[in-house]
This record gives C-alpha cells, structure tokens and sequence, in this order.
C-alpha cells in the first residue's frame, strides 16, 4: 500500500509552479547586492517576487520583507513590544508576548485592546478560525491564508507574517508584512538588506517558490477548491463519530480551516496513535510538528479546558487539495478499528 500524507498542517508538498519557479531562479547566479547585470538580475528577481507576493496577500502599499520563515517574521515584528497574546499562539509568537488572553472552551480569543494584542488567525492543531478586530496590532496568517479569504489592505491587522511550506512552497522561507516604512529593530544586521529589516544574502530560489505558491494558493481558493476539501473532512468526520465510541472532535461547532480535525480519543495516547498509524501507511501528527520532535499533551487543548489525560490524547489529520477520498476514508478504517481494539483490551 503507498503511504498516504495527512499532515498538511505541518508541511505542505512543493507546489508543481513552485518547482517550475525554483527551477528557473537556479540558473540566475548573481548576488542580489551587487551592481554588475548578473546581480541586478537577481534583485530584479527578488522584486518581481516581492510584488507576486504582495499581490496574493492583497497587500499594495505595504512592506513585504522576506525573512527564513515565519518564526522569523514573528521574531522581527514582536520583540520589543509590549502586546499580549493566548495559549493557543505558536511557540515563535509565544515566545514574545504576555501570555493573558482567555480561550474559550471553542478556541476562540477574546480580547479587548486590539492596538495591544496580537491573534492568529488560525490554529495548526485546531483548524479554529478567529475574527481579526480591526486595529489589531498583529496577526500569524500562517495556516489560514491560501485557505480563507484574506487581504492585508482590507483587514485592519498592523503586521502579519507567514511561511511558505504551509501553501506548496519550500521550507526555509517566509514573509512579514507591514505598513510602508515601519520602523521595524532588525534582529539580524549586517549588510542592510531589505531596506535594513533582515540583513542576509537573500535566498532568490527559496522566494522564488515562495511567490508561485502564493500565486497558485489564491488561484486554488477562488476556484473554490477548499470548499470541496471541507465536504470531504466533514464525512470523515462523520464516519469517525458512527465507528468510534466516546472521541470529540475538537471545535466541531466553531468556524474552522476546511482541511483540520482533531480527534480526542481518551486513554490513547497521541504519539501511539502517531506510531500506529505510521505503522499502517498513514502520516498524522498530534499536534503542532514546531517542538523537536517532540510528543506531549497539546497546551492548546488545555487552554480550550481539555483535562490533562484528553489533552495527551489527541490526534490531528490535516488534509490538502490533493487528498483523495478512498486514502482518507481507509484511514478512518484503520484508525476506528485500531481503538476499537484499544478500547475493548482496556475493558
């Protein structure tokens, strides 16, 4: 049986225009500094990117600063500043934020200082969708866009930033994106690249990819091809609820990205869950694929009121495009009768 990838949350599969687009930018050999016409093709390059990536992200007018990815991106527009966020943040934004916003038991954010706060706009293990106040000071669109309708010029958020293997292109590049001429305090310096932001020879391939995916992305979304993706995750999940006892899935009735579920299965550890249906041909996580490897009980789901042992127990199935319905609906086979058999050894 071929393996069967379901882990789209974490890392998406290249795009066939990103490695078109990669392709191409391998045969330019200049640095983008330099002033010779080998260089400035390769600058040339980089702005016909930053302007494709603008366009996707509807953002004309604004700054689109290319960092290594969205940890990163996150690391430029948060440190120093003095905003809050929730629990249910990604460990990069996490890392730099007041950590005091209340999650309800659906995942969604309350705040009430927008200006103050920063509020992704949806979760990696969840798939829950938050409403983005207008004002907000800053926003992690790194799951949702490609996914949601989204325009930076039309969504009031101060700065947002994203990576690029989440929609189709390589790993190991990213984007914020902030009002023209923002002072921004550089994280790396040194040569003074984009316009002094994050200084680095910049990775003409990896950008390179990252625009063509981001072209593709927009142009799947219009096409209404998530909307095809949502009925199929929706009978998966139905099939799961029919053939397996006592599991909840996670934000059932909150707004979700199209392609995420997450299956609480009490008892049963993530990360066995993990290795068994690795075992059985299937990629899957339990959780956030941003610790090291690492396996633990999701703090997502603890922040959402989860006890500790459903927490431990969770299991996330994130589909692409590209999924087909008979690998998603054998996968519902094999993991109901693998807890099936679980359930009734505990009994």
């Amino acid at each position: 049986m071929a393996r069967v990838y379901l882990d789209h949350n974490a890392t998406t599969p290249l795009r066939h225009e990103a490695r078109v687009a990669m392709g191409a930018a391998m045969d330019i050999h200049g640095n983008p500094s330099s002033v010779h016409t080998e260089g400035r093709a390769a600058k040339a390059a980089i702005e016909r990117t930053r302007a494709q990536v603008s366009d996707a992200l509807g953002a004309s007018g604004a700054d689109v600063i290319f960092t290594s990815g969205a940890t990163e991106a996150a690391a430029l527009a948060l440190a120093g500043r003095d905003l809050r966020g929730a629990a249910i943040e990604h460990d990069a934004v996490r890392a730099w934020v007041e950590e005091s916003l209340p999650v309800t038991s659906d995942g969604a954010v309350s705040l009430a200082d927008p200006a103050g706060s920063t509020l992704q706009l949806a979760n990696s293990e969840t798939g829950v969708v938050q409403a983005l106040p207008e004002g907000l000071a800053a926003s992690d669109i790194t799951q949702g866009f490609g996914k949601l309708p989204f325009a930076y010029g039309w969504s009031g958020v101060g700065m947002v930033f994203l990576s690029a293997h989440k929609i189709g292109g390589p790993n190991g590049v990213g984007a914020l994106i902030v009002p023209k001429g923002s002072d921004l305090a550089a994280q790396i310096k040194g040569g003074g690249q984009e316009l002094g932001r994050r200084s680095g020879t910049e990775n003409v391939i990896g950008i390179a990819g990252f625009g063509a995916a981001a072209a593709a992305a927009q142009a799947d979304l219009a096409a209404g091809r998530w909307d095809e993706v949502a009925a199929l995750r929706d009978e998966f999940e139905a099939v799961l609820l029919d053939s397996a006892a006592g599991i909840t899935i996670v934000g059932q009735g909150a707004k979700r990205l199209a392609n995420t579920s997450m299956i609480v299965a009490p008892g049963w550890k993530g990360e066995t869950q993990v290795m068994a249906m690795d075992l059985a041909g299937f990629a899957v996580s339990a959780g956030s694929a941003c610790s090291s490897g690492k396996v633990k009980a999701s703090r997502v789901l603890t922040a959402m009121g989860f006890d500790d042992e459903a927490a431990a127990s969770a299991l996330r199935v994130s589909l692409g495009i590209q999924t087909r319905r008979d690998d998603l609906l054998a996968f519902a086979k094999a993991w109901a009768e693998t807890y099936r058999k679980k359930r009734s050894r505990a009994a």
